[in-house]
């Protein structure tokens, strides 16, 4: 591939140089840079490519990409490639040096505050239980075939995700379904990809603060970014933000929710709970008329689950194939319950700060069952006040919290968990405090009543606690089963 072949998707200046080179890579990362590259200039929060692009010079790059003035030294063969926004240039770049791979699989972007990482699983499950090759891209990990990769951001950045959705497409992957990030939109991540479908879930404020979002407003417009760049939107009917996101939308849309104008109607919910499982039940009626039931709790399960089946239906899934999917659907660290009794529940979540907290807990308890046992700690080098909020929710929602250790950190277990307890005590909630997470898995297992809901909650999917800045392994299902073992 030339230089000119890369930059045909955006604008440019020519400032120096010929674009006729034949290239060897591109890349964004000055530790990177090879003879023949194109070199990115990407200007970050710590860190100004632009500061180093000499460098480029110097290895003989086939060019750089700029948006700053940079001084160009004498008998410099390296094109030099003047834009408006080079983050916007890697991304088209990156899109056409991987020959445009979301031309060849179907892409579904879902944005939202919360229900992303549940229902890219959820779509994930009905379409692979109807025969699709699936990948996923989201905040736990990126799913090519049997190959699972740890993410780092929920959008990987634009080279990466070309990179990814090139290697699916290579691997006979029809379908991607990816969770499609604020952050993503705001620092054009996803320009270059082709969303068969955008997916809106839900808004509230979040991610507004110092190098995320300066106000609720940019929130929003970043979210509404996916329906401008999607074939279809299928959005939630009952969000009071559904005119803000559809904003200068460019797609044929669709709704889904508890409205009576939505075009996938839920009604007739019902909570239901069955040895140690809670899940809901509901009828969907419109483009679709089926009775379905998940093996997740709470209202929000409903809309997670209601997505789902509106996509799968959108895209021509048989009903028998949707149901059987959600029945068996399971998201590792997302209200996932684990087998221990028949007698009482037990279920793994990652909620980690206050908000998400209060919802999970405000969501269980509306099974009339016994008592709600909630088992948590707070991580170390981390705002105290999260602490304060987290214990002052428990002791107000649940009816026993055994307070425990999460990742310390670099501070001391015992200190964050007297933290804890000083919101708790702003309650009546009894407590208990077992600093070794294992040991106060094993009190709620042991301790555990006909009827009990105990949620581990905090950890979700990590598969480590970290200590002294070491991650050290630890997987609440191991603990759980190594519990199992031990009171036999």
């Amino acid at each position: 591939m030339k230089v000119f072949e890369l930059v045909k998707d955006f604008e440019y200046e020519v400032i120096n140089g010929d674009l006729n080179r034949e290239i060897s890579t591109l890349v964004s990362d000055n530790r990177k840079l090879t003879k023949d590259c194109v070199f990115v200039c990407i200007e970050g929060a710590n860190f100004d490519g632009h500061s180093v692009v000499n460098d480029a010079f110097k290895c003989n790059a086939a060019a750089v990409i700029v948006m700053k003035n940079v001084e160009v030294p004498e008998n410099i063969n390296t094109a030099v490639i003047k834009v408006k926004d080079t983050r916007e240039a890697l991304a088209l770049a990156s899109a056409a040096y991987f020959s445009y791979p979301t031309k060849e699989i179907k892409v579904i972007g879902v944005t939202g505050t919360k229900g992303k990482t549940t229902t890219t699983y959820l779509i994930k499950s009905i379409l692979e239980n109807a025969g699709y090759k699936v990948g996923l891209i989201g905040t736990i990990e990126t799913i090519i075939g049997d190959e699972h990769i740890p993410s780092k951001n929920t959008t990987p950045e634009s080279y990466v995700l070309q990179e990814t959705f090139r290697k699916m497409a290579d691997n006979g992957i029809e379908v991607c379904v990816m969770e499609a990030s604020s952050q993503g939109f705001l620092m054009k991540r996803t320009l270059g990809t082709e969303f068969e479908i955008g997916i809106f879930t839900n808004l509230e404020p979040d991610h507004i603060g110092p190098n995320e979002h300066d106000s609720f407003e940019n929130y929003m417009e970043c979210k509404s970014m996916l329906f401008r760049q999607c074939k279809a939107g299928i959005l939630n009917a009952d969000d009071e933000h559904l005119e803000g996101i559809l904003k200068g939308h460019t797609c044929e849309v669709f709704t889904y929710g508890m409205s009576e104008n939505a075009d996938y109607r839920a009604s007739n919910v019902k909570l239901f709970e069955e040895k140690g499982v809670l899940g809901i039940s509901f009828s969907v009626n419109g483009r679709i008329n089926t009775d379905v039931a998940i093996d997740m709790p709470g209202k929000f399960s409903l809309y997670n689950a209601l997505t789902a089946v509106s996509v799968c239906s959108y895209l021509g899934i048989k009903e028998d194939a949707i149901k059987s999917a959600l029945k068996s659907a399971k998201v590792k660290g997302r209200i996932e319950m684990v087998p221990v009794s028949d007698d009482f529940t037990l279920m793994i979540d990652y909620a980690h700060n206050a908000m998400a907290l209060e919802s999970l807990l405000t969501t269980l308890k509306e099974y009339e069952s016994g008592r709600l046992v909630c088992v948590f700690g707070c991580g170390g080098n981390r705002a105290k006040s999260r602490r304060f909020e987290m214990g002052e929710v428990s002791g107000r929602l649940a009816d026993f919290t055994i307070i425990t250790s999460d990742n310390p950190r670099f501070e001391e277990p015992l200190d964050i968990i007297a933290d804890i307890v000083t919101g708790i005590e702003k309650t009546d909630g009894e407590y208990i405090k077992i600093p070794d997470r294992k040991e106060a898995i094993k009190y709620a297992i042991e301790n555990g009543r006909k009827g009990d809901i105990i949620v581990l909650a905090g950890k979700g999917h990590e598969d480590y606690q970290e200590i002294k800045g070491v991650k050290y392994p630890m997987d609440e299902r191991v603990l759980i089963s190594e519990v199992l073992e031990e009171l036999k």
